[in-house]
């Protein structure tokens, strides 16, 4: 855990350093918010992105007059879910929180309704997409506000040379930086002939299917885009579907011309895949890209980022999203929601994705269209369609619509993707439906 300690004193002393950010606040009471708040970041992965986001929250301590503690809490060793869990049974800690993305839904009835800020959020940054209201609601309340730091869309990462070879798709043309997408060619099947044809070069694609959050993402944007989901939102069982089979045929064509242990991936797999020089295409944010900048260069000028294959029911993409939350035992209500709005704001918002060398993702619409993404490079605009830009693709994520606990639970013990290794090593379908089936039916009663 790293701690930045910031007295009232010190911002003060500081405060001249830094431009004053407008707000419309009307949750301080009084001329400021004034006494303590305790809050607890997610501690980024990105040198430099914490700085950004202790900095305004030091403006905005010096205007409001309080006396702010931070901490910037590791998800190593799942630090910051045991932190959760510890606060949340205790009752006290913190007064702020980053939850991920499972985390609001099941702490919903421990946080303060955020109904008040989210409705000056929307007003002002455009609507969120659907994923970030199935997971920040409960109760038809708000119950968190989406974070910038730590939300991601895990799309296509590219070897724009490699594809261009050997599968003789040109990406930057499909996805041309500045501009819209022009894919609608970029289809499941023309996906399926790509990797088949990079296979066969030697360059297979890196997609992983092992138990960890990239894999099951993957698989959840894929199944959605063939219309199979394992359960609806009502909680009722769905699996047994000609939608599940045709997404398990998908996946079976799929790994057949996939690295052979692909199935025992985690999330650094796919990474070193890329970076290595032996695949043409991965699924994941900025990041695999910004390793590859640093430790291998001339990969890095090749590396395009993009949106999904479309599938029969559209073309999904997978997005993570992090958010802030308050515990409604929170000590400082007025102050903890004064600062959530300050670090919402689109200068907020753009100096997080400029720290964060733009993997951090705002979830509002209006949002989507900051320069770090226009010219983030080399190659330049290699980044300009991460964001969604261009509202081309529905950003989802694996095991909706089921009922936020149900699906939790399937995300965590990833059944999709065991689902679709159990059928490509062999089993029947109908024998893996069962399965899965049976395995629902827990969830469900658990």
């Amino acid at each position: 855990m790293t701690r930045a300690r910031v007295s009232r004193r010190g911002v003060l002393k500081g405060a001249a350093a830094v431009s004053a950010v407008a707000l419309s606040a009307p949750f301080v009471r009084g001329a400021h918010a004034a006494g303590k708040l305790a809050v607890g970041f997610w501690d980024h992965w990105v040198p430099g992105a914490n700085g950004a986001l202790t900095q305004l929250c030091q403006e905005w301590a010096a205007k409001e007059k309080v006396d702010i503690t931070i901490d910037y809490i590791t998800s190593q060793g799942n630090k910051n879910l045991l932190t959760i869990a510890a606060e949340s049974q205790a009752r006290s800690g913190h007064d702020i929180l980053a939850f991920p993305t499972w985390q609001p839904a099941d702490q919903a009835k421990n946080l303060e309704p955020v109904d008040d800020i989210m409705t000056e959020l929307i007003k002002q940054n455009g609507q969120v997409n659907g994923t970030v209201e199935y997971l920040g609601r409960s109760g038809g309340k708000w119950i968190a506000v989406p974070a910038t730091a730590g939300s991601q869309i895990k799309g296509p990462c590219t070897r724009i040379d490699l594809l261009k070879q050997h599968a003789g798709i040109d990406i930057q043309a499909l996805y041309p930086a500045g501009g819209p997408p022009k894919a609608d060619a970029w289809t499941m099947d023309a996906f399926l002939a790509a990797a088949e044809k990079c296979h066969k070069a030697g360059v297979p694609f890196g997609i992983g299917l092992g138990q960890t959050s990239d894999s099951v993402d993957t698989a959840g944007a894929i199944f959605q885009s063939f219309g199979a989901t394992l359960i609806d939102a009502k909680g009722n069982i769905t699996v047994k579907s000609d939608a599940t089979r045709q997404a398990l045929d998908f996946y079976k064509r799929l790994i057949a011309v996939l690295p052979a242990d692909v199935s025992a991936w985690d999330d650094a797999s796919n990474n070193k895949w890329i970076v290595s020089g032996r695949g043409a295409l991965i699924m994941n944010p900025p990041s695999a890209w910004a390793v590859a900048k640093r430790d291998a260069p001339k990969i890095a000028e090749q590396l395009w980022t993009h949106g999904m294959p479309s599938g029969p029911k559209g073309r999904f993409a997978p997005f993570l999203p992090y958010f802030w939350g308050i515990w409604n035992f929170s000590k400082n209500k007025s102050a903890a929601k004064s600062l959530l709005v300050h670090i919402s704001q689109p200068a907020a918002a753009e100096k997080m994705v400029a720290a964060s060398g733009g993997y951090d993702l705002p979830s509002f619409e209006k949002l989507t269209t900051f320069k770090t993404w226009a010219e983030e490079g080399p190659p330049k605009g290699t980044l300009y369609h991460y964001p969604n830009p261009h509202n081309h693709q529905t950003l989802s994520i694996a095991a909706a619509p089921a009922p936020p606990k149900i699906a939790a639970q399937i995300y965590t013990q990833a059944t999709l993707t065991k689902m679709a290794v159990r059928h490509a090593q062999g089993e029947a379908m109908e024998k893996t439906i069962a399965w899965a089936e049976s395995e629902l039916e827990g969830f469900s009663r658990s």
